[in-house]
């Protein structure tokens, strides 16, 4: 069964900066798409930026600029870079991966304060 565990969340001040990772153990031959989602208190689950195995990225408008999604697949690793965040970015991040189906992490909290 594959897991996927998140990490780099926390708190920080405005126009400050996070690294999310995310990293798959179990067997998977192939992962297709890796992506970050994250959904704000009250609000649904959206998409913030996706990565293909071919390294083809698609972002959020609201992020565009800002954040930069990344992987390593030698280490089934996701990463998400996130610069100059805003206290709209507050949100629980969840990274999925498809290899065939689709897994999703436990989620990390990320908190801007202004």
């Amino acid at each position: 069964q594959v897991q996927l565990v998140e990490s780099g969340g926390g708190l920080v001040q405005a126009g400050g900066s996070l690294r999310l990772s995310c990293i798959a153990s179990g067997s998977i031959l192939s992962i297709r798409l890796m992506g970050w989602y994250r959904q704000a208190p009250g609000k649904q689950r959206e998409p913030v930026a996706t990565i293909t195995s071919g390294g083809t990225t698609n972002y959020a408008d609201s992020v565009k600029g800002r954040f930069t999604i990344s992987r390593d697949n030698a280490k089934n690793t996701v990463y998400l870079q996130m610069n100059s965040l805003k206290p709209e970015d507050t949100a629980v991040y969840y990274c999925n991966m498809i290899y065939g189906y689709s897994s999703w992490g436990q989620g990390t909290q990320v908190t801007v304060s202004s």
